[in-house]
C-alpha cells in the first residue's frame, strides 16, 4: 500500500513539474510586437486660451452737468455714426448761447460803425483795432456757449453695438458720469500668451515673408468661419510668467464675436522629420512620459521621452529617442526592467497607418 501511495505521489510531482515546465515554455514563447518611431513631415496644432476685444470699445460719459432728459437709443442696440443717443437738459446752455449771439452781433455792428468813421479819419486807428478786439472776444464767447450746448448731445463717434444702461431717464448727472459703452464689433481682436521658444520660431517663420494666420474655437467648442492673422506683438515679456502677448485681427461680419468673450486660438505649425509614436507605446510615471526601450539582445529598458506635440492617438517626440530604435508596443504591464522578451518587429509605417493619424 504504501508503495502504491508513493508511486501515485511520484506520478502527480511528475505531472505538476510536466504541467510548470510546459506553463514556463508557454511564457517563453509568448512574443511582445515592437517597432520603432516613424520619422515623418506633419503638422501640429498648438492651442492658446484668449480673450476677445472689440477693435474700439469706449466709455460714453456726460461732458456738462444737468437732467437727463431723452434717451433715444436702447440696450444692445446698432448705432450709427453720429446718431444722437443722449439728451442733456440744454436750457441753461442755450440761454447762454443765446446771451453770447447777442453781445457778438452788438460788437459787429459797433465794429463797422467805428471802421467807417475810421475811414473817413474822424476816429484813430487804436480804437478800430478795439472794436474789432471786442468783436472777436464776443465770437469767441459765442463758440463756447455753442461748445457747451453741443455738449448736451451725446452722439456716436462710430459705429457699433451699445451696452446697458448706467443711467436712467431724468437721472441727474455730473460731468463724467458714465452713460453707457460703445463697441465696434466690425473686426475683432484676440489677445493670447506664447511662450519666449514658442515667440522666436514664430519670428523666424516671419522673416521668412509668411504672416502667422490662425483659427479661433469658440466656448461652445465650435470654430469660428473667419481665419485671423497675427498683425501685432506687444513690446515685452511678462517676466513671471515668460509669455509675450500676441494679438490677432479677425473679419466679424455676423457680429457674431462681442467684447469680452473667451476662446482659444490654434495655431498650425509645420514640422520637418517628426518622429512619432503611438501614445499605447508610453506610460507615465510621477507627470513624466517614458517607453520600454529594446536593446540588440531584446532586453527591455525604460527611457523617458520628452513630447513636442499630442496628435489623436499620437505622440511627437522632441528628445529621447531616435528613429533606429525599438519600443514596445503593447503589453507594457506584462514586463518588468531588464527584462528579455521575444519580440515581433512591426514596421512604423504599418503602426501609424491603423491610427487615427492627421498629418500630410
Amino acid at each position: 500500500m504504501k508503495r502504491i501511495l508513493m508511486f501515485m505521489s511520484l506520478c502527480a510531482l511528475f505531472l505538476q513539474t510536466s504541467c510548470e515546465s510546459k506553463k514556463e515554455e508557454k511564457e517563453e514563447e509568448t512574443k511582445f510586437l515592437i517597432t520603432s518611431p516613424l520619422e515623418k513631415d506633419t503638422l501640429i496644432t498648438k492651442e492658446y486660451v484668449s480673450q476677445i476685444r472689440a477693435i474700439s470699445h469706449i466709455e460714453l460719459r456726460a461732458l456738462e452737468r444737468g437732467y437727463l432728459q431723452k434717451i433715444y437709443v436702447d440696450e444692445g442696440q446698432f448705432i450709427r455714426k453720429g446718431q444722437l443717443m443722449f439728451q442733456i437738459m440744454p436750457m441753461l446752455y442755450q440761454a447762454e448761447q443765446q446771451k453770447a449771439q447777442a453781445e457778438a452781433n452788438f460788437a459787429e455792428i459797433e465794429f463797422k460803425n467805428t471802421k467807417s468813421l475810421a475811414d473817413s479819419n474822424v476816429v484813430s486807428k487804436n480804437e478800430l483795432a478795439l472794436a474789432k478786439a471786442k468783436l472777436d472776444k464776443a465770437k469767441a464767447e459765442l463758440g463756447l456757449a455753442t461748445t457747451h450746448l453741443g455738449f448736451t448731445e451725446i452722439r456716436a463717434p462710430f459705429d457699433g453695438i451699445m451696452d446697458h444702461f448706467q443711467v436712467r431717464l431724468g437721472s441727474l448727472v455730473d460731468e463724467g458720469d458714465l452713460l453707457t459703452t460703445l463697441s465696434d464689433n466690425s473686426e475683432m481682436w484676440v489677445y493670447f500668451n506664447v511662450p519666449e521658444a514658442e515667440y522666436l520660431d514664430y519670428k523666424a517663420d516671419e522673416a521668412k515673408g509668411s504672416m502667422l494666420n490662425v483659427n479661433l474655437r469658440m466656448a461652445n467648442q465650435k470654430m469660428f468661419d473667419y481665419p485671423g492673422v497675427v498683425k501685432t506683438i506687444e513690446a515685452d515679456f511678462n517676466n513671471e510668467t515668460g509669455n509675450i502677448a500676441f494679438r490677432a485681427t479677425f473679419p466679424n461680419p455676423k457680429k457674431l464675436l462681442r467684447h469680452g468673450e473667451t476662446g482659444n486660438i490654434l495655431v498650425t505649425v509645420p514640422l520637418k522629420n517628426a518622429l512619432l509614436i503611438p501614445q499605447k507605446a508610453t506610460f507615465e510615471v510621477l507627470e513624466k512620459k517614458y517607453v520600454y526601450v529594446v536593446d540588440k539582445d531584446n532586453v527591455i529598458r525604460s527611457r523617458e521621452i520628452k513630447l513636442a506635440a499630442e496628435l489623436p492617438h499620437i505622440f511627437v517626440v522632441e528628445s529621447g529617442l531616435k528613429k533606429d530604435d525599438k519600443i514596445l508596443l503593447e503589453g507594457l504591464r506584462q514586463v518588468h526592467e531588464n527584462e528579455k522578451i521575444h519580440s515581433t518587429f512591426v514596421k512604423p509605417d504599418s503602426v501609424i497607418s491603423h491610427l487615427s493619424l492627421y498629418a500630410e
